[in-house]
């Protein structure tokens, strides 16, 4: 099994249109899926399970659906996170979190303090999360440190790199799925997926069950990795 997979939840919209629905029903639904793959993660023994949840580049959608977009994350966070905790999970928040409002940002501290110490599956929400701006932050950290002589350049390297990004000493990723049969990155996790499998599932989000999870991870067992040798 992989140890990190990373999922691109793409297809909500087109889900929802497909039902003659508003964007907001197709987002909601798409919360059962997410259920059902963290189930999966955790079933399966994966470690980390990272979702895309809301890009930095997401605020340029329309404002109603960004605010139902962040009233489904406040909803969400009071409905799920008692569950993770039962079930041993824990809950990291990764992205740029000053851009939330107060309310939201106090309700993310408390889920993540509640389930800090627990020791199964690291789950893993990218909430105005780009890779950009993950590499930038972790560069200006750096930075600074040289700048204040704690650090030399000649100490800079790619696991101290890796250190200051947002997911610190968690594995790389195995596994990245975007769903919806859309085949782009989109500024996901930019430096952690260098060597991933990449699986382009033509599944819609809402839809992602646990034989659209099965059929990725056998995608990738069948994959030859050979992190750039022969």
């Amino acid at each position: 099994m992989p140890q990190h997979v990373a999922i691109i939840m793409d297809g909500n919209g087109r889900w929802a249109k497909q039902q003659g629905k508003l964007r907001i029903f197709g987002h909601q639904n798409g919360v059962k899926a997410v259920r059902s793959a963290v189930n999966f993660a955790a079933k399966h023994g994966i470690k980390v399970l990272t979702l895309y949840a809301f890009s930095s580049e997401n605020w340029s959608r329309p404002e109603a659906e960004v605010s139902a977009l962040m009233t489904l994350f406040m909803k969400a966070l009071d409905s799920e996170v008692k569950k993770l905790h039962k079930n041993n999970i824990r809950l990291k928040i990764i992205g740029d979190k000053s851009a939330f409002s107060d309310s939201l940002q106090n309700r993310i501290a408390q889920s993540e303090a509640l389930t800090a110490n627990n020791t199964g599956l690291i789950l893993n929400i990218a909430a105005n999360y780009g890779g950009y701006w993950d590499i930038t932050q972790a560069t200006k950290q750096i930075a600074l440190q040289v700048k204040n002589g704690e650090l030399s350049v000649d100490e800079i390297t790619p696991d101290y790199v890796q250190r200051h990004l947002v997911t610190e000493d968690q594995p790389q990723v195995d596994l990245l799925i975007r769903t919806s049969g859309e085949q782009r990155i989109s500024n996901f996790l930019l430096w952690q997926i260098a060597y991933a499998e990449l699986v382009f599932s033509p599944v819609l989000w809402p839809d992602f069950d646990e034989k659209a999870f099965t059929d990725a991870v056998i995608a990738y067992q069948q994959r030859d990795r050979r992190f750039g040798g022969c």
